[in-house]
């Protein structure tokens, strides 16, 4: 990290919580020193991120929190994370997508980041598991009114997990049915041993069943979902076609994930959305 005194609060917690993160623990002398911020910001700071369940304050600093590969953080603590890699990673995604197309949106806060950046695209037809995701088209279109070209969205039933998903056997059985030509999931954990993965047995059945309706696979998940691993896989990195990420992906982690998938890492060159 280097010292910024013209951080944004969001850009300074999120490298801390990297640092955190790396090293297995911070000091607040050390972060004000690297920073260039006074002992309260960083005590602030630590304070949101304890909030947001992703650091244990200790005495003179933070240490992450170990979390239980059962462990399912609700909706509004993963909003406030990586906030600005997820925009980023939204906008890029968006760009996947063609005006007509039938395409599929899992729960998480990716995906609905990903949502707003298309509610403009014209003649969607958008098969989502999400409460919020739906949210989103459904107040696009009641605050423009009736308008030409408005997505087609398919909510499906199901059980509601802690993210705000639709699981379980009435979700699993309105996916079998379908088929679209994209799937942009978002994902708890990725790794090249365990694959895509949640901590919630019955959101990874209904992910095996998205995956498998789809013809086409994008994950959408920041730098900080590596290495993670949830208590159920389900699928490999091979059923992958393609990851959108942020550029605080280690480059050891993208040249192990490019031998089964692509990687587009958000902001880069612009060819690398061409698929």
């Amino acid at each position: 990290m280097s010292e910024n005194q013209n951080l944004l609060a969001e850009q300074r917690r999120a490298l801390i919580l990297d640092e955190v993160r790396r090293r297995g623990g911070v000091r607040v002398n050390e972060l004000t020193r690297r920073l260039g911020v006074s002992d309260m910001t960083i005590r602030r700071d630590l304070d949101a991120l304890a909030k947001q369940g992703v650091v244990e304050k200790v005495h003179g600093g933070a240490v992450p929190v170990v979390e239980a590969s059962t462990h399912e953080p609700g909706f509004e603590a993963k909003s406030g994370l990586e906030l600005t890699a997820k925009e980023d990673i939204a906008r890029t995604a968006a760009a996947l997508v063609t005006p007509g197309s039938a395409i599929a949106l899992s729960g998480g806060t990716t995906t609905f980041a990903l949502a707003h950046r298309l509610v403009d695209v014209p003649d969607l037809t958008v098969v989502t598991n999400s409460v919020r995701v739906a949210d989103v088209f459904h107040v696009a279109q009641r605050t423009s009114g009736p308008r030409q070209g408005a997505a087609t969205v398919v909510l499906t039933g199901g059980v509601r997990t802690p993210s705000d998903s639709l699981v379980g056997p009435v979700a699993d059985q309105a996916i079998a049915a379908l088929h679209f030509d994209m799937l942009f999931l978002g994902v708890h954990g990725i790794s090249a041993e365990a694959g895509l993965s949640t901590p919630n047995l019955a959101e990874a059945e209904t992910n095996r069943r998205l995956v498998h309706s789809a013809r086409r696979v994008v994950v959408v998940a920041d730098h900080t979902k590596w290495g993670v691993v949830g208590l159920s896989s389900f699928a490999s990195l091979d059923q992958v076609d393609s990851l959108v990420t942020d550029a605080g992906l280690p480059a050891a982690a993208r040249a192990e994930m490019s031998e089964y998938l692509r990687v587009v890492v958000a902001g880069e060159a612009v060819q690398a959305v061409d698929m």
